[in-house]
């Protein structure tokens, strides 16, 4: 509840402060069960595919790798799509159908090691369309200076169902008689809910972000200072004398035509023009460098099942650790990426993922290193995945906040798709303890190049590096 009196105008300033948008929500409600979900696959899919199927960590190093890079291009297709449109609810939901009824084509793969994969891709399609309109609609559903939050509120949110989602995989396989095939369908009824809430309870928002103007795009801005909208108003102001044309101003009192979706300057033209910009430029390449020193999820859980002697049905347990971290976590450092800078947390986090490789090669044994290797792990996925998205948004300008942020996420996956790759390959080559040496080697690099290639002015406020930004025409 946010109450504002005459008399009492300064909590209810805080409280403006503190809150959160119902779109925020909403999404987060959506991502929470759609992370149950998805948590239930992932929880059970390495061992499926590992100790089930008899893969070795250089074919797993490519599933793993397609489960997160093929997301590339669609992210780019539905990002796109999405601002073209202004249906980036629309989007999103597609999205979300598509990874729902993959998780029903993973009874018709059965033991095909080429069918899951196509089902695997099938269901990373879907989160690849879904990821940047909806990231999109919480940057424009929040001021600048409260996306760190926002963020935060909402992986708060899907953190909770990818906290929850290998337990209810647990207690499926214990029901089911260790039965795989029982974890897929309750997964994908989960999802099909995911999709009736996003559909009955999320706005859409096809304007620009709350508190700001929008502002069109300049296909040709090479990230050089801008002049004050008043002094552009002021330049290109024509001589005096009536209105005319389609441009002339509507009568007083008339509401002006709506834009038809497509005409605001949305265009294969502009969406390339934003890596010429050398703000966002920056952002997707230290997103990439990221990326190529990440190795996967499934890596990091099997290295410790083994190293800790862990019973199989202990294996989603693991990733519970993990996600109960970033749940407890994730709205208190975006509360701080906010206050000291999204840039300094974001290489906190990096330096977390590090301090994870290095235990993991160093053979850390008893509960004390498990515990704290997995809440390292939750300290980088809360210190970077919302995080990164919140310092990338105000980078963007509003008509393409879903194709710009699909830019990093794309350089990120395609990154990820190498590092697995590579990862597995190393792993079948020299062994896990080897080749997570050379994993913690590369963190370290990747975090004095990202240092370096994101200097410290992006740990300002938003509208500071917004004032930074090209003077936006309309095309």
């Amino acid at each position: 509840m946010y109450l504002s009196t005459v008399d009492k105008p300064v909590p209810a300033a805080r409280g403006a402060r503190t809150r959160v948008a119902g779109t925020v929500l909403a999404l987060g409600t959506v991502s929470l069960i759609t992370d149950v979900s998805a948590e239930m696959v992932t929880a059970v899919l390495p061992l499926y595919l590992v100790i089930g199927l008899h893969l070795g960590p250089a074919a797993y190093g490519v599933v793993d790798g397609l489960y997160t890079g093929a997301t590339a291009l669609l992210r780019l297709a539905g990002g796109y799509v999405a601002d073209r449109t202004r249906r980036r609810k629309a989007v999103a939901g597609l999205g979300y159908a598509v990874s729902a009824a993959a998780k029903l084509g993973l009874l018709a793969a059965g033991s095909s090691v080429p069918a899951l994969s196509a089902v695997i891709v099938a269901d990373r399609a879907g989160k690849g369309l879904r990821t940047a309109p909806r990231d999109a609609l919480i940057t424009l559903s929040t001021p600048p200076e409260r996306l760190g939050r926002a963020f935060g509120v909402h992986r708060a949110m899907d953190s909770a169902g990818a906290f929850a989602g290998p337990l209810v995989a647990l207690a499926v396989l214990t029901v089911a008689g260790q039965a795989f095939d029982a974890v897929f369908v309750t997964s994908a009824c989960i999802a099909f809910l995911g999709v009736l809430v996003l559909t009955l309870f999320v706005p859409d928002h096809r304007g620009s972000p709350a508190g700001l103007a929008e502002t069109p795009i300049n296909p040709d801005a090479t990230g050089t200072a801008r002049p004050t909208r008043t002094e552009e108003a002021a330049s290109s102001a024509p001589p005096p004398g009536p209105p005319a044309g389609r441009d002339a101003a509507a009568p007083h009192g008339a509401e002006p035509a709506p834009a038809a979706p497509g005409v605001s300057g949305v265009s294969v033209r502009a969406a390339v023009a934003l890596l010429r910009r050398r703000d966002i430029r920056l952002v997707v390449l230290a997103a990439v460098v990221m990326g190529l020193a990440t190795i996967g999820d499934g890596f990091v859980y099997l290295v410790l099942q083994r190293r800790h002697d862990l019973a199989v049905g202990w294996f989603p347990l693991l990733a519970v650790g993990t996600n109960l971290t970033y749940l407890l976590i994730a709205i208190p450092i975006g509360n701080l990426a906010d206050r000291i800078g999204r840039r300094t947390v974001c290489l906190a986090g990096f330096a977390a993922l590090g301090a994870v490789y290095l235990l993991l090669a160093a053979q850390a044994s008893g509960w004390p290193a498990l515990v704290v290797t997995l809440v390292l792990y939750g300290v980088f996925y809360a210190a970077t995945d919302g995080v990164l998205m919140a310092l990338a948004g105000p980078l963007l300008p509003a008509p393409l906040r879903a194709t710009g942020i699909a830019l990093v996420q794309s350089g990120q996956a395609l990154a990820y798709l190498v590092s697995s790759v590579l990862f597995g390959l190393a792993w079948q080559a020299w062994g896990a303890g080897a080749a997570l040496l050379v994993a913690a080697g590369g963190t370290v690099t990747a975090l004095a190049l990202v240092a370096t290639m994101l200097p410290p002015r992006y740990d300002k406020n938003p509208e500071r590096i917004e004032a930074l930004e090209p003077l936006a025409t309309r095309e």
